[in-house]
């Protein structure tokens, strides 16, 4: 009698398990998408990948992507990562180093994306904006 549910629990632990690492690998592949998009200068992309909701309270105006276009990434590298504890929200706190085209100089800002899933859209999206080259 108790074999069954103890086989029955095990698969419905491994079926958990399974859906977890696959909702981490689309979370690790979207949060690489946008490193790469922001790495190669590709900003009119990263507007995509932010939350339609977000985007309605927080419209990105066209100034704020001709500011970004002055600039060439040198390099990003994540300073620190925090998820919750359901996993359906996480926080990256990333360094960004700029050089300005049109004055030869680089700045390095720190940028805050926060990252959640969407059950309707079935996929990772960010809730925060777009790097700001007038950040320190």
């Amino acid at each position: 009698m108790h074999k069954p549910l103890i086989v029955l629990a095990a698969v419905l632990l491994l079926a958990a398990c399974a859906g977890s690492g696959q909702t981490q690998r689309e979370r690790d592949q979207a949060m690489d998408l946008w490193q790469e998009m922001v790495r190669w200068s590709e900003y009119d992309g990263l507007v995509d990948m932010i939350h339609p909701d977000w985007l309605a309270e927080h419209p990105i105006r066209s100034i704020e992507l001709e500011r970004l276009r002055q600039f060439r990434v040198t390099e990003y590298r994540v300073r620190q990562v925090i998820s919750d504890s359901d996993e359906q929200r996480v926080e990256r706190r990333v360094q960004i180093r700029l050089y300005h085209v049109h004055s030869a100089r680089e700045r390095v800002i720190q940028h805050r994306e926060v990252w959640r899933y969407d059950e309707t859209r079935d996929r990772w999206l960010l809730h925060s904006g777009l790097p700001d080259p007038s950040e320190t």
